[in-house]
């Protein structure tokens, strides 16, 4: 079933769009996901948050943002089994090299409409890799293929969308470099981001539900307050694993590692 979903004679992003993505560090893959799929996967976070004391009646949502795991199986394993979605994998990682999952993975911070700070905003890359208790990335992203966000409800600017820096995917090559095979931690890299990468243009995370953004592994974003919207916002965030990483010499013509190489190879 996974080579089906997979046999590449779906094209859902072409040369244009790899070309935005190598340079920008994204893509958004509209209508990725079924409505029908993307509703059961609501109820299935309502479901979960309930277990956290949180309803569909506001009078629950006394928390800026409540964090439940990715459920998996039924409506998650249609969503992260996407064609569309494999196909777009298959063009930015290469056939073959990134591992399918029966679901999507990862987290779901469920947004609330509130003007209190969440306490969860800043800008940051992704870590690949557990060390000492934080997560790490190294220049070849090893374990780390993609961050995917999937809008499982829609997402307007006043929803507290998650927030890129347009090219920032490309300031931290030479960062992770020095650090070599070992990496750094997400802190510590961050640390060392001139100010004008978090002065680009930022593009916002949103779409409709069922809409899926695909990123850059060394996208610099950030997630966003105040919500001033009427409802939750619900995304899901998890990594596209690459077990080995990317070569970083040339040969990978994958766009993930051309975009590494071409911020190696320019001053940022």
């Amino acid at each position: 079933m996974f080579s089906a979903l997979c046999s590449g004679t779906l094209i859902v992003v072409d040369g244009r769009e790899v070309e935005q993505f190598e340079r920008d560090g994204y893509v958004a893959v509209r209508g990725a996901v079924a409505p029908d799929v993307v509703a059961a996967c609501r109820d299935a976070i309502w479901e979960a948050l309930a277990r956290q004391g949180v309803t569909r009646d506001p009078g629950t949502w006394n928390r800026p943002v409540v964090r439940v795991p990715c459920p998996e199986g039924g409506p998650f394993e249609a969503a992260g089994t996407s064609p569309a979605l494999w196909s777009a994998y298959d063009t930015l990682l290469g056939p073959g090299r990134w591992a399918p999952r029966r679901g999507v993975g990862g987290s779901v911070p469920v947004r609330f409409p509130s003007e209190e700070f969440p306490g969860d905003v800043g800008w940051h890359i992704e870590g690949s890799y557990a060390v000492g208790g934080e997560y790490w990335a190294n220049v070849r992203s090893r374990a780390r293929g993609l961050l995917a966000l999937f809008l499982f409800s829609d997402v307007g600017e006043d929803d507290a969308p998650t927030r890129m820096a347009i090219g920032s995917h490309l300031a931290m090559p030479r960062i992770l470099a020095a650090a070599g095979e070992d990496g750094m931690s997400g802190d510590e890299s961050m640390s060392q981001v001139r100010p004008s990468v978090l002065c680009r243009t930022v593009v916002h995370a949103t779409g409709r539900a069922g809409d899926v953004f695909l990123c850059h592994p060394f996208i610099v974003h950030t997630a966003t307050w105040p919500h001033r919207g009427a409802t939750p916002r619900m995304m899901a965030q998890p990594a596209v694993y690459v077990a080995d990483g990317f070569a970083i010499d040339g040969s990978d013509p994958s766009p993930v590692a051309r975009a590494i190489v071409a911020g190696l190879n320019t001053e940022r």
